[in-house]
């Protein structure tokens, strides 16, 4: 669903409406969260699944990593989120590379291997919520953020749909305060948007 297409024209303007319709704050969030899942599974739904476990892996651990009271313990929870989040990256984006190498080594070796071709598709804006959600733990870890407050609001955080395929990728920092107090109108923005962050196209639409 491309920013410049009739189909996300139409969507907006359904998110937009409904949200303002909405009383509570809290029914809003949750009208950001699956319309910010709806925009990024329209190209391939399979792949929201792994924003939301990305997402929720690093909610989880930052959780853990806030009530360790020992450096060490934090530490330890820190190396696992960004393990695991760059290996995931490094696999979409590098393991038919990475397995073709170690095959061209084997064969300089004398051995021969011929593993199957894995096919993979680069999940779109990969790169930018994997940093955005990698952000949130390292604060914590340095104790400059407090953990979310719930998992759908960091969840909101990494995948509002202005920014999952933006450039520069946002820090927590600059969106977890945002969901805390309800939104009003303004003249710069309608929906949750980062002001800390470079003005985009989306922010003159909102």
């Amino acid at each position: 669903m491309l920013f410049n297409s009739l189909t996300f024209i139409v969507f907006f303007a359904v998110v937009v409406s409904a949200y303002w319709m909405m009383r509570s704050w809290e029914w809003r969030k949750n009208l950001l969260v699956v319309a910010s899942y709806v925009f990024y599974g329209a190209w391939n739904p399979p792949f929201a699944l792994l924003l939301f476990g990305t997402t929720a892996m690093d909610f989880y651990l930052g959780r853990i990593m806030g009530k360790a009271e020992r450096p060490e313990a934090r530490k330890v929870w820190l190396v696992i989120s960004v393990a695991v989040n760059l290996s995931m990256l490094g696999f979409f984006k590098y393991g038919n590379f990475l397995l073709e190498n170690f095959q061209w080594v084997l064969t300089r070796g004398g051995i021969a291997y011929n593993p199957p071709h894995l096919d993979l598709f680069l999940p779109i804006g990969i790169s930018f919520y994997t940093f955005h959600s990698l952000s949130y733990t390292p604060d914590i870890y340095r104790c400059v953020l407090q953990p979310a407050r719930t998992l759908r609001d960091f969840v909101l955080a990494v995948s509002h749909f202005q920014t999952p395929v933006a450039d520069p990728p946002l820090s927590a920092g600059q969106f977890l305060p945002q969901p805390q107090h309800p939104r009003h109108p303004d003249s710069g923005c309608f929906l949750l948007c980062p002001h800390d962050s470079p003005p985009r196209l989306i922010h003159k639409i909102l």
